[in-house]
């Protein structure tokens, strides 16, 4: 991969689907530190009232792409949570060249291959929320996403929510209809040889995300696994524990940069 010298970590952070990307990312763009050049971009899905019939992964790529050139950045290092880490999945398999690394917080979804039979009956289980009104959809949402036995909420406060929270169940509906059908290259992901991080709750389901990571685990030649093990979906550690995950992406960041010099 041809790359252009720069003295600053050229970083795009991708939220989930309900916090914006500003409030999601606050503390731990507070805790990067000097010799970064972030952007914290919210997504696609949420730039219409309610998102197009035609949504697809490949909505948020091309957000994605137009987010970077007008920044003039050839290459830079991405960081999704969540729906955005599914985003940079999708990313990652048709623009590789773009990316020095790739970080990846318990994305959503990674393909529709070497599901478990564990892992295929929770889908149906998110697939069953469709047909829900709004505040239950968010309330079974939340529970799909943790360990059974672990009581968890969103990051909103109960009865004061935002304007932007009623977008939410339309938003993540799009996301899990296009999981559905989405063609997710395995191959062209186990051709991408930059840096792969998995930040991992252990609070989290591990019928959704830690299998998640196993299967990646065997996807990308160079992937590495952190567990945060009172963490959970939705008190993740770009909220909760800003630092330690901070000093963990500028290692990452640092392992990209001597790769690509060692390439060079």
């Amino acid at each position: 991969m041809e790359t252009t010298q720069h003295s600053r970590h050229r970083v795009m952070l991708l939220p989930g689907s309900v916090l914006p990307a500003a409030p999601a990312y606050e503390a731990l763009l507070g805790s990067l530190g000097d010799n970064i050049e972030a952007v914290a971009k919210d997504l696609e899905v949420y730039s219409w009232p309610t998102p197009p019939p035609d949504y697809s992964l490949d909505t948020e790529i091309a957000g994605i792409l137009r987010t970077a050139d007008e920044h003039g950045w050839e290459t830079f290092n991405l960081v999704g949570y969540s729906g955005g880490g599914a985003s940079a999945l999708a990313f990652a398999a048709k623009h590789p060249a773009r990316l020095e690394s790739l970080a990846l917080l318990e994305p959503a979804w990674a393909g529709n291959w070497g599901w478990s039979d564990r892992h295929r009956a929770l889908w149906e289980k998110y697939r069953a929320l469709d047909v829900l009104p709004p505040a239950e959809f968010m309330a079974e949402f939340v529970k799909l996403g943790v360990r059974p036995g672990v009581t968890a909420g969103l990051p909103v406060a109960k009865g004061s929510e935002p304007p932007w929270m009623a977008l939410r169940p339309a938003g993540i509906r799009a996301f899990i209809r296009t999981f559905q059908t989405y063609d997710l290259d395995r191959e062209a992901l186990a051709r991408f040889t930059q840096p792969v991080y998995f930040a991992l709750g252990g609070l989290s389901n591990p019928d959704d995300y830690g299998e998640i990571a196993e299967r990646l685990s065997t996807v990308f030649p160079d992937f590495r696994l952190e567990v945060f093990a009172e963490r959970h979906h939705f008190d993740p550690p770009h909220r909760v524990e800003p630092e330690r995950l901070a000093a963990s992406l500028r290692r990452l960041w640092a392992d990209a940069d001597r790769a690509a010099a060692a390439t060079a």
